[in-house]
């Protein structure tokens, strides 16, 4: 985990779209001023299984996967693309050690703040409240919609949904990661993948 210089256009163009109010643009240079910028390499670890997440994270290149060990082996719960946010939010948040692994499945450059400024931004910028209440609202739709997802495609389909809607995840997300993802066994989703170009 190394450190590295500030480059904040997209960033800066994540977090106002996400805002999505222009009153409070003035607002958005803090919120840059208090991320620092760090680079993982692939197979880095963001967070560790047993230990307090230090950060919350603005992806800028790379994908974080989210897994756990469950008889000693890995499910992949979520993978954090490019241009999202992401943390082990009830470790980071309440400072209590984390449930889950996350690791850097490709070379990463991240944004990343503490919990201490991430609170005093909360406290005291607006346009970051707005952000982080916009975040968690989308989070929760998209957990919704995964979960649905789940009980009612067809393995099939939940492997066309993600062709069409995240197709880059097909090119750099090896294929254990991605079933364990989709709820699909390793051999059934390497027979969907020869079915469907």
């Amino acid at each position: 985990m190394s450190k590295m210089t500030h480059t904040d256009d997209n960033f800066k163009t994540y977090l106002l779209g996400v805002i999505n109010n222009k009153s409070l643009t003035p607002l958005v240079s803090e919120i840059l001023d208090t991320f620092s910028q760090i680079q993982l390499s692939k197979n880095d670890f963001f967070a560790i299984e047993g230990d307090i997440c230090k950060h919350f994270c603005y992806i800028e290149t790379g994908i974080l996967q989210h897994s756990l060990e469950i008889s000693g082996e890995e499910k992949t719960t979520y993978l954090a693309l490019k241009n999202s946010c992401t943390t082990a939010l009830n470790s980071f948040k309440n400072k209590i050690p984390s449930r889950k692994n996350i690791k850097a499945i490709t070379d990463c450059r991240l944004h990343v703040i503490t919990i201490q400024d991430f609170e005093y931004l909360m406290q005291k910028n607006k346009a970051f409240h707005t952000f982080y209440y916009k975040l968690i609202e989308n989070q929760i739709y998209k957990i919704d919609d995964y979960r649905i997802d789940l009980l009612t495609l067809t393995p099939e389909d939940r492997y066309q949904k993600l062709l069409q809607n995240e197709p880059i995840l097909l090119q750099k997300v090896p294929l254990h990661y991605l079933s364990s993802f989709l709820g699909i066994s390793l051999r059934h989703m390497s027979r969907i993948r020869k079915n469907i170009k």
